[in-house]
């Protein structure tokens, strides 16, 4: 029954946060500080360093912060780290090295067992020689494994 009510709760912390994210992206960004909560919690701080480690190729990092059965939507389905390590990971890494990151909003939720990231950031640089310059949003879900926080789903759109 705990499991049934940490996930009731991250639950209804994301339909709150959902609820409270600007739907206008393309604005310049807030200067509230409400935009940035519990981003130094410890899944807060997973997700930080899962981003670092895409802006300088640490696949090893990459790696470690994924559940084996992560789930990953981003333009298509990734089912597991593996296949998202022998698939987009490497692409993804290149995507990061070639753009500047700036998080214009960050939020995490806590639960007794998981944890929810809700993020938006501007992205602008080049990738494949294509200039990139747009809003990303990103949604990530964590669950407490043998006492770590690991990543079971993400979700990425722009």
């Amino acid at each position: 029954m705990k499991s049934l009510k940490s996930y009731t709760v991250v639950l209804a912390a994301i339909i709150v946060t959902i609820g409270t994210i600007s739907v206008h992206a393309d604005k310049s960004p807030s200067t509230n500080l409400n935009n940035f909560i519990n981003v130094e919690s410890a899944p807060g701080q997973i997700v930080n360093q899962f981003h670092q480690a895409f802006e300088t190729g640490d696949i090893k990092t990459l790696r470690s912060h994924l559940a084996d059965d992560v789930l990953i939507f981003e333009g298509g389905v990734e089912r597991s780290a593996e296949s998202y390590a022998s698939h987009h990971m490497l692409e993804d890494i290149q995507y990061y090295t070639g753009i500047n990151s700036t998080t214009l909003e960050h939020r995490v939720t806590i639960g007794v067992d998981l944890a929810v990231s809700i993020s938006r950031s501007k992205h602008v640089g080049a990738y494949k020689s294509e200039a990139v310059n747009n809003i990303n949003f990103e949604t990530v879900i964590l669950r407490k494994v043998n006492d770590k926080w690991k990543i079971t789903h993400i979700h990425w759109s722009s």
